[in-house]
């Protein structure tokens, strides 16, 4: 009963989606003794569900984020795990299913009416009794509960993605790691040293929908909406599970890329452009966007570089639009200049 309260505790004393995905992996796998937990999220990508782990623990180990997924896919299809599928399909709110190994995994959907984007999964080498399978329950609904107030704080009505105020408090978290990750490259002598010539860093796109005002005046605004829906699922399944997708209002979205060469924060961001620009949208047939993107420095005032963002989405929107452009190659390609004073910037 103390280690059930200290979960509790735990998990309702957080504000992040992320620490709250952590802890109740850690309640469920400790009150399960579970070999493996893990939080997956649920993505639908033209009329197919896809299944991608978002946060993992396994016995022994720290609970963590998942990070090692494939960018170039949306996930696992949901068909590969039946018992999943059909849990989904009924609206149910578990499936066990055992291997032929007799390892038994359960699946526990976080139903939001009858919709379901997050499943829990527990592995245990031996059948779950009703009243372990109760207890979870429990914590189910309680991270249920949660998730709900944070969504309805966090997220915006039309899309589901992460609303513009809480865009601020993202991005400082960017900034800071930014911060400490220079820190630790400093070597202990002091002296500098040359960085390697493509490191990973942290990245701000800003995603503009090509003449959207134009799919409102002639479609009207519910198409127009079923529009910017279908580019937030789509925002959702290009890129992984470590970023982060805003609406920034209207047409405009903002992505946080977390931890990306420039060579694959490229191939992310044509990836999804592409993407767009392939799919179907009904009624309104054929969409585009147009995206900016910058790399993050903790040193750099947030205004500075979501104007760099803006600044190259600027560029791609007078050119032609449907296109994806990073700012320090139009910088150092003469397309664009930059005059800092007084640690700040100008753009022409």
């Amino acid at each position: 009963m103390d280690s059930l309260l200290k979960h509790m505790v735990d998990m309702t004393g957080h504000r992040d989606h992320t620490m709250l995905d952590i802890s109740v992996i850690s309640a469920v796998a400790e009150l399960a003794s579970a070999t493996q937990a893990r939080v997956l999220s649920i993505v639908n990508v033209r009329g197919q569900l896809y299944v991608r782990p978002r946060a993992v623990i396994e016995r022994g180990q720290p609970a963590r984020m998942e990070e090692n997924i494939d960018p170039a896919t949306p996930g696992e299809p949901v068909s590969n795990f039946p018992a999943l599928a059909r849990c989904l399909a009924h609206h149910e709110s578990n499936a066990d299913f055992m291997s032929p190994e007799g390892e038994h995994t359960l699946w526990l959907p976080i139903w939001m009416g009858d919709k379901a984007d997050t499943c829990l999964e527990i592995v245990n080498p031996t059948p779950y009794t009703s009243d372990t399978i109760h207890v979870i329950g429990g914590i189910v609904s309680v991270y249920r509960n949660f998730q709900n107030l944070l969504d309805y704080s966090e997220r915006d009505s039309l899309t589901g993605l992460l609303n513009r105020k809480t865009f601020d408090d993202q991005l400082a978290k960017m900034l800071q790691a930014s911060a400490e990750h220079d820190l630790l490259a400093v070597p202990p002598d002091g002296l500098e040293r040359r960085a390697p010539p493509e490191t990973e860093k942290q990245w701000l796109a800003v995603v503009d929908v090509d003449h959207f005002k134009a799919v409102n005046d002639k479609f009207g605004h519910l198409y127009g909406d079923e529009v910017l829906i279908l580019i937030a699922n789509l925002l959702q399944s290009s890129f992984r599970a470590q970023d982060r997708v805003f609406r920034f209002g209207g047409e405009e979205f903002v992505v946080l890329l977390r931890s990306s060469t420039l060579e694959n924060a490229k191939k992310i961001i044509e990836r999804f452009r592409m993407n767009v620009e392939q799919h179907d949208f009904p009624q309104v047939g054929k969409v585009t966007v147009s995206v900016g993107f910058v790399s993050i420095s903790a040193y750099e005032a947030p205004v500075i570089i979501l104007g760099r963002a803006d600044q190259a989405l600027y560029y791609a929107k007078s050119h032609g639009r449907n296109m994806a452009c990073h700012y320090d190659e139009l910088v150092s390609g003469g397309l664009l200049q930059t005059v800092e004073s007084n640690d700040t910037a100008e753009f022409f």
